[in-house]
């Protein structure tokens, strides 16, 4: 059995956390849970957002399964998943936006894998508050060493893009790529302008691509990017990017697939991973049975397929990708009329996911 922490969070949390367990355990697979809380349902008995049991959990059994946490205000955490994601090293995110049959969207037959820097960048967390004694100091230093003069009531964050941190993103990527039988890998970038920092990413993605001959590689500048996708998404494969370009792309993609309702998540590190949806905690929908589950649910088909548990995943992806082209035991969100009085309640899609899996569908 492979022990899996499973950080039910808050908000929509719990409910889709149950169901995407009750759809891995129809598959058979052989995992048992590790039960944890996060989020601020927690915050009055544990006066913190992520409990140290949580944390402990997480790094005993080096996978989780996390539904969607609210970050509180005033805890000290900018985001609860960026606190995660830097505590344990989890350098690579993978966010796949992949078509299924059924689902309202304007484009059709998109497959593409988003593969985000999630150390670095200007998500680093280097930033200096206008007006502070820090912020002034640095003010006077940059303007003592540039050209250009920056004023003293401006805020500043630093954007660090390191050799080490870009080799070891773009050598993931295309490892992923290579793996899972994708021929084409592609570096975002703004080299153009900023020629120190993401111009060192392009110049180590070119040497990085050097050592894999034979995976296509090619590189694009991020705003012209974002129209290549709109136009032909259909010319690109694996994407790979610094982190806020990631975080802005990544959600473009997931909008030619049908939104973040159907787009899973992983973050990934040398000693652990930690999978979870794309879209937030949705307090106004907690307790309705309402949303839709799918999001999560395709993250533990990603958790399934890097525990290497193939046949289990191949099995729940297609149990999911038949409820939606059936498109009768579906949630408001993905009938063609928002306000279908068929549409079913979370734990029902469930319930029908898992039919699929049993009947060997």
């Amino acid at each position: 059995m492979t022990k899996v922490t499973l950080i039910t969070g808050d908000g929509i949390g719990p409910e889709i956390a149950d169901a995407t367990r009750r759809c891995v355990d129809a598959t058979g697979a052989a995992i048992e849970w590790d039960v944890q809380l996060a989020g601020v349902d927690v915050m009055e008995t544990a006066g913190t957002p992520l409990p140290e049991a949580t944390l402990e959990s997480v790094k005993a059994n080096g996978i989780a399964l996390k539904a969607p946490i609210t970050t509180p205000v005033g805890t000290g955490f900018r985001s609860v998943n960026v606190h995660l994601r830097q505590l344990f090293n989890l350098y690579a995110c993978v966010r796949p936006c992949k078509s299924y049959k059924g689902v309202r969207s304007k484009y059709d037959n998109i497959d593409l894998v988003v593969v985000r820097e999630n150390t670095e960048d200007l998500y680093a967390g280097i930033e200096y508050e206008k007006g502070s004694k820090e912020v002034l100091e640095l003010i006077d230093w940059l303007n003592a060493h540039s050209s250009r003069t920056i004023g003293p009531n401006a805020g500043i964050s630093v954007k660090p893009i390191s050799v080490e941190g870009t080799d070891r993103i773009v050598s993931f990527a295309f490892e992923y790529a290579r793996k899972m039988g994708r021929k084409k890998v592609t570096s975002v970038h703004k080299a153009n302008i900023m020629k120190f920092t993401d111009g060192l990413w392009l110049e180590v993605s070119r040497e990085v691509a050097k050592r894999y001959p034979d995976i296509e590689f090619e590189d694009r500048i991020v705003d012209n990017m974002c129209m290549q996708l709109v136009q032909k998404p259909e010319l690109y494969d694996v994407l790979v990017m610094p982190n806020l370009y990631g975080d802005i792309l990544s959600d473009l993609c997931a909008g030619l697939v049908g939104g973040l309702g159907m787009s899973p998540g992983a973050n990934i590190g040398e000693k652990g991973a930690i999978f979870e949806a794309t879209h937030g905690s949705a307090p106004k929908y907690k307790g309705l049975n309402k949303v839709n589950p799918v999001a999560l649910i395709l993250s533990g088909v990603l958790m399934l397929r890097h525990l290497e548990m193939t046949d289990e995943a191949d099995r729940l992806e297609h149990a999911i990708a038949a409820v939606i082209a059936e498109g009768k035991s579906v949630t408001y969100d993905m009938k063609p009329d928002r306000n279908d009085p068929t549409a079913v309640g979370t734990q029902e899609m469930a319930d029908a996911i898992i039919a699929h899996i049993k009947a060997g569908r």
